[in-house]
């Protein structure tokens, strides 16, 4: 289900759609950063001729000023595709060496910053 108010709660959505059907769930995911509810759901039916027609009831109908689109979730792929993002070493080709390097002065690992970080101290120890 999209386009909710962002003042929809989940009660309020089991409610509307229990008319179509038995509900096994309901999910409304939050934002990570604002922990506010993202305008969206998944509701989950009994069984997939229930869930066909919360489809036919609720695509259309207005909900808290909205109007909400409904449609059935298509599973995603759980497997990466074959031409994914390829493997790139730390530095690539920017000329920066690959992997972490290790800075005895503040004792931990860390990768070149690109900046002019430390470039007193690189001056002093040539």
């Amino acid at each position: 289900m999209g386009n909710l108010s962002f003042r929809t709660t989940k009660e309020e959505l089991q409610s509307l759609v229990a008319a179509a059907g038995t509900v096994v769930d309901v999910y409304m995911p939050n934002d990570r950063a604002t922990g506010k509810p993202r305008g969206f759901a998944f509701v989950e039916f009994a069984s997939q001729a229930e869930a066909e027609e919360g489809v036919r009831q609720l695509n259309g109908r207005e909900v808290g000023g909205r109007v909400l689109k409904v449609n059935l979730a298509e599973d995603r792929p759980r497997e990466r595709p074959a031409g994914g993002r390829p493997f790139m070493p730390a530095g690539g080709d920017r000329g920066e060496p690959a992997g972490p390097s290790f800075f005895p002065v503040e004792g931990r690992f860390s990768r070149p910053k690109g900046s002019r970080r430390g470039a007193r101290g690189k001056k002093r120890s040539l």
